[in-house]
């Protein structure tokens, strides 16, 4: 833990090494411990990992983000691993549904889902944005009158 807490903040993240990991790796239902990760990056851990990693630390929960599953949240492994993703319709290409995740003082978790535009809905709001977007590019830009102060 003490190496998470080391990492330099803010900063890039490199193509390899903890941040990379930390970032980039991602749980399966496997009997081996590690493999390599289909995204091409970093790893993918099994159960055992997260098991042996929760009993080292004397956690209950990991919980990550930064993969994409369909319902906003997903737990693996008997619960003891949460992966909340926040962005619905992920960058319009994903029918997903969107997560926050609160823990109460009780240390109990619960989820406000994000409901995904329809797709159409979707692509006519992005439309919008693009088209007044292209139009305050396209205005001239506002006169100011000097003011002396």
């Amino acid at each position: 833990m003490d190496d998470i807490r080391n990492i330099a903040r803010p900063t890039d993240v490199p193509d390899y090494g903890l941040l990379n990991d930390l970032l980039w790796s991602d749980p399966a239902d496997m009997e081996q411990d590690w493999e390599a990760n289909e995204r091409g990056v970093s790893y993918c851990f099994g159960k055992r990992v997260i098991l042996d990693f929760l009993a080292t630390h004397d956690f209950d929960l990991i919980c990550r983000a930064h993969m994409v599953v369909e319902d906003g949240y997903e737990f693996f492994n008997d619960r003891v691993l949460v992966t909340v993703f926040s962005a619905p319709n992920y960058c319009g290409e994903f029918d997903n549904w969107g997560a926050v995740m609160s823990v109460s003082n009780e240390l109990l978790c619960s989820f406000e889902l994000l409901k995904p535009l329809d797709s159409s809905a979707l692509k006519s709001h992005i439309k919008k944005g693009r088209n007044k977007r292209q139009s305050m590019l396209n205005s001239p830009p506002a006169h100011v009158e000097p003011r002396s102060v």
